[in-house]
């Protein structure tokens, strides 16, 4: 058990660039609220990072999702991310609020933001967590892949605050109506001594990140190592865009080099909750299906009847994908 002077869920909400609050925050509010439970209702609060004068912006949206305070800070050189500005303010922020657990989404920038606040504040990370849950014991239990996902690990940390990060679109957010009347904190900015490493130039985004938006795809059409070759992606990519899906495709294709790394799912790759979801040419091994077994429905392809993906499908279709695709694109034209 910790301290008696920590208390507390602290949430970092990350903004977009599009200045938007981030989806994962959402997911990570609406698990922290079931800790809060376990842990006896201690207050669920935000931490914020933006320009000045776009605090106005946000409080109807945390209000809404029923944050009980949201610590923000604002200055102008807060509008683009900055790994040493960012880590400074959290740090002194969590020396000084003394939370009991410190939860960050494990997008990008959550990923190199993490662990610099974890090493400033000489406490442990989980990172790329799948599951958080309060143990017996009153400690954040959070469980993670580790042999290149070959196990879960359930860890504990020993020091506080508890840290961990957790990939979006893990947990789901349940839209119910919890307005709370939220506090707002103005945190001093206080950047004094920080020596900024790093300078953003330009941002540019990518052909591949406009198309594979893997994070809101409602349609998904994943390729395993059945594929076999190049040609089978492309026929993949044929059959996804007919439908208007979007392509991704399992760790084992990846590594045959069949498709980019950051279109991956699985317990090494992204978490997604599509509406549909198409595995053609995938077995259905664990280390994939925990990446996206919480689609609402899913459609198996697969020669091999005694696959374990059938067991988690909806519909499956036992047959050649090399067959059953053409045939599909032929008369759809």
């Amino acid at each position: 058990m910790p301290n008696q002077e920590y208390s507390g869920i602290l949430i970092y909400a990350q903004l977009t660039r599009e200045h938007y609050i981030h989806t994962v925050f959402y997911e990570l509010l609406d698990k922290a609220k079931e800790l809060s439970k376990k842990l006896g209702g201690v207050d669920v609060s935000a931490v914020v990072m933006l320009k000045k004068g776009l605090i106005e912006k946000y409080k109807e949206s945390f209000q809404n999702m029923g944050v009980n305070k949201v610590f923000y800070f604002e200055d102008d050189v807060l509008d683009e991310y900055s790994a040493e500005y960012y880590s400074k303010l959290l740090t002194q922020l969590a020396q000084k609020i003394t939370p009991e657990i410190l939860l960050i989404g494990a997008t990008n920038q959550g990923r190199d933001l993490a662990p610099k606040v974890a090493a400033k504040l000489h406490t442990g990370l989980t990172a790329d967590c799948t599951e958080l849950d309060i143990n017996d014991d009153g400690q954040l239990a959070a469980t993670s892949p580790t042999f290149g996902g070959q196990l879960m690990a359930t860890i504990l940390c020993k020091n506080y605050p508890q840290m961990a990060t957790v990939r979006p679109n893990v947990f789901k957010v349940r839209t119910t109506d919890s307005y709370t009347d939220t506090e707002f904190i103005c945190c001093p900015t206080d950047l004094a001594g920080i020596e900024k490493n790093t300078q953003l130039i330009e941002f540019t985004k990518t052909i591949e990140n406009t198309i594979n938006d893997l994070d809101t795809a409602e349609i998904i059409v994943a390729g395993g190592k059945g594929l076999k070759n190049e040609k089978g992606f492309e026929l993949l990519n044929e059959f996804a865009k007919s439908i208007g899906a979007t392509t991704a495709a399992s760790r084992s294709a990846v590594e045959m080099g069949l498709a980019p790394q950051s279109i991956q799912i699985g317990q090494t790759g992204k978490t997604v909750r599509p509406k549909v979801y198409i595995a053609c040419a995938i077995s259905g091994a664990v280390q994939h299906t925990v990446g996206m077994s919480g689609s609402e429905y899913i459609i198996a392809i697969n020669t091999d009847k005694d696959a374990p993906i059938f067991d988690i499908a909806d519909t499956g279709i036992v047959g050649d994908f090399f067959e059953i695709i053409p045939e599909f694109l032929k008369n759809r034209h």
